[in-house]
């Protein structure tokens, strides 16, 4: 899940993954995302802003119709069980702003479906 090349096997709305600067994964790297959401197809170059392996990823983008903060964290639970949480944060510009409330509905059920499969893809190798 912090494999950012990994994103397209479990993120429905991301066709694909570009390393631009540094993998692995060390603060700084330049990753671009290719998506499609609301019937658009966008890219998005995230940059790797804090990184503490096990634990915490952040992850920014100024580009796109939502610029954005995506931040992942991962807390041990017990052995064999980790929770991982999921935070999108951003203003949206132009188009997106002006559809604020439908576009962070949408991000939600996006996130909640694509956790879903995460989920299920990593209990299927338990």
């Amino acid at each position: 899940a912090s494999n950012p090349a990994n994103a397209p096997k479990w993120y429905a709305n991301i066709e694909s993954v570009e390393w631009k600067k540094s993998q692995p994964l060390v603060l700084g790297s330049l990753i671009t995302f290719v998506a499609h959401f609301l019937k658009k197809r966008i890219a998005y170059t995230y940059e790797i802003v804090e990184l503490v392996p096990l634990e915490r990823l952040v992850m920014r983008t100024s580009e796109g119709p939502f610029p954005m903060e995506t931040t992942y964290t991962w807390e041990s639970l017990s052995p064999g069980s980790t929770r991982m949480t999921l935070r999108n944060r951003g203003e949206p510009s132009g188009f997106a702003r002006i559809a604020g409330p439908m576009v962070s509905r949408s991000i939600r059920k996006a996130n909640e479906k694509d956790l879903a499969s995460l989920k299920e893809i990593l209990e299927s190798k338990t």
